[in-house]
């Protein structure tokens, strides 16, 4: 947003001064939004007004003392140095399906774009400590919802987070990265070139309600998780504990009247308790991204273009696609079943994973997209 156009929103800095005041929540915040006629008027609310309103004391000295203290245009001034979009939940660009969640951020900081075509989003969630199946089916369902114009929102975090952003990115499609800390503190730190990949491509958005110095600490996670939901039109949850941000992701979905889908898996393995719990209780079992989309009646799936990127382009591809299947296949059984030498069928292998349709998954295995 450009000094111009945050000199025409002319309440943003009220916005930003709200957000500030700890302790006070979206929920206070809109009873002062229903109760005054402006944010300015809200603002310099008296403090037997603020009382009126339910204000206890530990909030009423919060507010009092941010707002002496705090000069709103210095702050205002000093977001904009370092690249920062501030978007009000009374902005006409304010994300509409966030709008409509139960108490939603007053304030969102944003570092990269957010567009109409984000409207059409997909959560996907799940364990910081995911196995090499649950890798290959986040990069899969990642890289499925790209090629069929489906943003991805994740939570920046370790594992199926990550593996999910950077997967969409490969595939050419837009993800948003929401985090449980101020913009100025990426974390895990180990993914600040994952944003820097995010802003740099322009296929996408890294956003916060918290302000900017806010650290990560483990209180953050769980209200942050609220946003990746309400952002998007389903959550997937690919591997999490039963007790998991994952899983509270899900039940924020739940809350918001959002698709709850999960990926099965072993009965035994911890890492699928997760979702094995959410499809006992009701969730969207699902195994391709086409579940996915058929389920949120998205229209625009783009399977014949993706069938065109899948027409073997050499003697060596007509022999290896049709053996590839989303089963991880070794390089050695594809040469016997192909009837090609394995120094063929490892190149071709390769060209075909630059042209994102097959994926080595690790152990010399390899599976295709469909």
């Amino acid at each position: 947003m450009s000094q111009q156009e945050h000199a025409n929103d002319i309440y943003l800095k009220y916005f930003l001064g709200f957000n500030l005041v700890d302790g006070l929540g979206p929920s206070k915040v809109a009873a002062l939004l229903t109760r005054f006629s402006s944010p300015e008027i809200a603002w310099f609310a008296s403090e037997s007004e603020l009382s009126k309103l339910g204000f206890d004391k530990r909030s009423l000295k919060s507010f009092l003392k941010t707002r002496s203290e705090i000069n709103l245009d210095s702050e205002l001034d000093r977001a904009l140095q370092k690249g920062v979009r501030l978007i009000s939940i009374q902005s006409a660009d304010y994300p509409i399906a966030l709008k409509e969640i139960p108490a939603p951020p007053v304030l969102l900081y944003v570092w990269g774009e957010m567009t109409e075509s984000d409207r059409q989003a997909i959560a996907i969630v799940g364990t910081r400590r995911l196995t090499s199946y649950g890798r290959q089916m986040s990069r899969e369902l990642a890289q499925g919802m790209a090629r069929s114009g489906i943003t991805v929102v994740s939570g920046l975090a370790r594992g199926v987070d990550t593996e999910a952003h950077h997967a969409t990115l490969d595939a050419g499609g837009r993800t948003i990265a929401v985090l449980g800390s101020g913009l100025n503190y990426i974390y895990p730190p180990e993914n600040r070139d994952l944003v820097d990949r995010i802003l740099k491509s322009g296929q996408g958005a890294v956003i916060s309600d918290y302000p900017l110095e806010t650290k990560p600490q483990g209180k953050n996670f769980p209200p942050r998780n609220r946003i990746i939901s309400g952002l998007s039109l389903g959550t997937i949850v690919v591997e999490g504990a039963i007790k998991s941000g994952a899983m509270i992701t899900a039940q924020y979905a739940v809350e918001q009247n959002r698709e709850v889908f999960a990926v099965p898996g072993f009965v035994n393995s911890p890492a699928s308790a997760g979702p094995n719990r959410l499809i006992q209780q009701g969730a969207k079992l699902i195994t391709c991204v086409e579940d996915v989309l058929e389920e949120i009646q998205v229209e625009q799936i783009i399977h014949q273009q993706a069938f065109q990127m899948a027409l073997p382009e050499s003697a060596e591809e007509a022999a290896l696609m049709p053996i590839l299947s989303r089963e991880p296949q070794h390089i050695d059984d594809l040469a016997k079943l192909a009837k090609l030498p394995s120094k063929e069928v490892s190149s071709t292998l390769t060209l075909l994973e630059l042209k994102g349709m097959v994926q080595h998954v690790g152990g010399m295995k390899y599976v295709i997209y469909r």
